[in-house]
């Protein structure tokens, strides 16, 4: 008998070694637990997986205004991530010889859209703009949702102004072209304009005969099994889904607000941190495009120190940005509400997540600095 308790305690000391929690989960746990201290963060999300650094990763924290917690199986708006969708499917109708990247926008849209699509200097450029400058916000074509308009309020202004305003993609082109002048000619700088991305949108939709939400079902959701994904106010997840967690501009709840449907090629999607990971998985492993195509959509410009893009699609050299953090890349891409999606091909490690929080657009990418920093020393050993 003596021999079984001694037996059994041995086993009841080895299982509870195991799960106790890593130094460097510890560790990273109290990074992710200070942001949700901020005052501006109600509500967050984090999910880090790598098979070379056995790392599984899944967090939620923070609450819904009546005091509910909020728990993975919450979906999150992810904002500007949505361009890699958007890029992808793109790419994929490259693939399948339904376009070429520098062929010219004409040849996909119509004369309507196209007139007085890019005039600047009193030059008409609208017929030389390429797709892969769309892809990689060379066109010179101004932001509908971050640029100034001539007159009125801007489209970050509406946004919290005209809640009830279903917008169209169409309405948000026009604002751009009525309100706001182009930034330079065609292929001769970079400017970052989600009015880039609601032409991509019209293109696949001219393509393919659907709505630009079916196509993302039919080609990425369903295939990969993304259960919990949609876009806002446009689709439904393939399965039942928790409630959507709360959006902030500051201490605005906003989530909502049908103007949120000015995000929409350029980033209208509702998902989770577990959805996220299949799809940039698949991405990164040549599952959803081939890897000759991921290769291409990789064909950097700067974008500013430390920070590069592709074909929807960013690049963060970590020790550019600052010379004491890892010599390392964070491939995905980022949203304009502190979500992030990135892969480290270095050390093998994906990052998925959110702040739910316009105030949170630099500052997540801080969060991922001290993330990897803290990961380097398990990374390297």
């Amino acid at each position: 008998m003596k021999t079984s308790i001694t037996f059994l305690a041995l086993l009841l000391t080895v299982n509870t070694a195991f799960a106790q929690p890593s130094k460097e989960e510890q560790k990273i746990r109290k990074i992710f637990e200070k942001e949700l201290k901020s005052k501006d963060v109600h509500n967050a999300f984090f999910a880090v997986h790598s098979d070379k650094l056995n790392l599984d990763w899944n967090w939620a924290e923070g609450e819904f205004k009546d005091g509910t917690k909020v728990t993975t199986d919450n979906p999150f708006f992810s904002a500007s991530i949505g361009k890699t969708f958007t890029a992808t499917t793109i790419v994929l109708l490259q693939e399948e010889g339904n376009l070429q990247f520098n062929d010219p926008i004409s040849n996909y849209l119509s004369k309507e859209i196209m007139d007085s699509l890019h005039i600047y200097e009193g030059v008409d450029y609208s017929n030389e703009i390429t797709v892969s400058q769309l892809l990689q916000h060379r066109s010179g074509l101004p932001d509908y949702f971050e640029d100034e308009p001539a007159n009125g309020p801007s489209m970050r202004e509406l946004l919290v102004t005209d809640t009830a305003h279903f917008w169209t993609p169409i309405e948000l082109l026009l604002f751009a072209k009525d309100q706001i002048q182009p930034h330079f000619a065609p292929g001769t700088g970079y400017h970052y304009s989600d009015t880039e991305y609601i032409l991509l949108g019209m293109i696949i939709e001219n393509l393919t005969g659907k709505a630009l939400h079916e196509v993302f079902a039919e080609r990425i959701f369903r295939p990969l099994e993304m259960k919990h994904t949609s876009m806002y106010l446009r689709s439904k997840p393939m399965e039942k889904t928790g409630e959507m967690a709360e959006l902030y501009v500051e201490d605005l709840e906003i989530s909502t607000y049908t103007s949120l449907s000015l995000d929409w090629a350029g980033g209208g999607l509702l998902t989770t941190c577990e959805d996220l990971m299949k799809f940039e998985q698949a991405l990164i492993n040549g599952e959803i495009v081939s890897p000759t195509s991921f290769e291409k959509m990789q064909n950097w410009t700067l974008e500013s120190k430390g920070m590069y893009y592709g074909f929807g699609f960013r690049k963060f050299d970590l020790k550019e940005l600052f010379f004491t953090l890892p010599d390392v890349v964070l491939l995905g891409h980022s949203g304009s509400t502190g979500s992030f999606m990135y892969y480290c091909p270095e050390w093998d490690v994906y990052l998925m997540g959110t702040f739910n929080q316009t105030e949170y657009l630099r500052e997540h990418v801080v969060f991922l600095a001290k993330v990897m920093t803290a990961l380097k020393k398990r990374a390297e050993s």
